[in-house]
């Protein structure tokens, strides 16, 4: 594995984003309003469901790109929940640059842990996107996370990583989210907002009906 310094961002930066004005304007927005192995799923997934009503959220993306979004119980923790969004990070930039993004999945019948679910619909501000797919760990992933491990809370661009990323910018934005547990059926996390930053209001939901 290639080793490359990662540049921490922990304060409010512009980030520019390629030839796309609109793109950066949004990505510059969504920082303004914020300030971290496939095996240990299970493991991981036990301790969480006992403990952790706080915990992190990352979304990574590639500008032109799907997005992907993982829970962990913390920034060094393997992933609780990792699912590959239909939309790509572009969509999901400009959906926040009015201060509001609320993403629902929603699956049918079913039982056991909502983490475990393979496929949701989904829907962005109360529009149907596609689908959400519950995803293993890449090497790739594998990579980053560790990469981010001393990220607590921030959003940015990632370097590039060794031969197996492409040349595109691999964008990056991780919160602490208050994970509130309606029943066994719904689920949901709601972005902290760090002290002094304004008011995003950043959600995801999981419901199964």
């Amino acid at each position: 594995m290639m080793r490359r310094q990662l540049n921490i961002m922990d304060t409010p930066t512009s980030v520019d984003c390629g030839r796309d004005v609109r793109f950066r304007r949004s990505f510059r927005t969504l920082m303004e309003c914020m300030v971290p192995a496939c095996c240990a799923f299970q493991q991981s997934e036990a301790l969480f469901n006992d403990s952790c009503n706080t915990v992190t959220g990352t979304f990574l993306g590639y500008r032109n790109g799907r997005v992907s979004f993982c829970i962990q119980q913390d920034t060094k923790s393997s992933p609780i929940l990792l699912l590959e969004f239909a939309v790509v990070t572009s969509y999901l930039a400009r959906e926040m640059q009015h201060g509001l993004l609320r993403i629902a999945l929603e699956c049918k019948g079913g039982c056991g842990s909502l983490y475990k679910v393979p496929v949701w619909s989904m829907s962005c501000n109360g529009r149907k996107v596609g689908f959400a797919v519950r995803r293993e760990m890449s090497e790739n992933d594998d990579s980053v996370l560790k990469l981010m491990h001393s990220i607590s809370v921030g959003a940015g661009v990632l370097p590039k990583l060794g031969e197996n990323f492409n040349g595109d910018d691999l964008m990056y934005l991780r919160a602490s989210f208050d994970r509130v547990i309606g029943s066994p059926d719904s689920e949901s996390f709601h972005m902290i907002n760090p002290v002094g930053s304004s008011g995003q209001e950043l959600s995801v939901f999981l419901v199964r009906s």
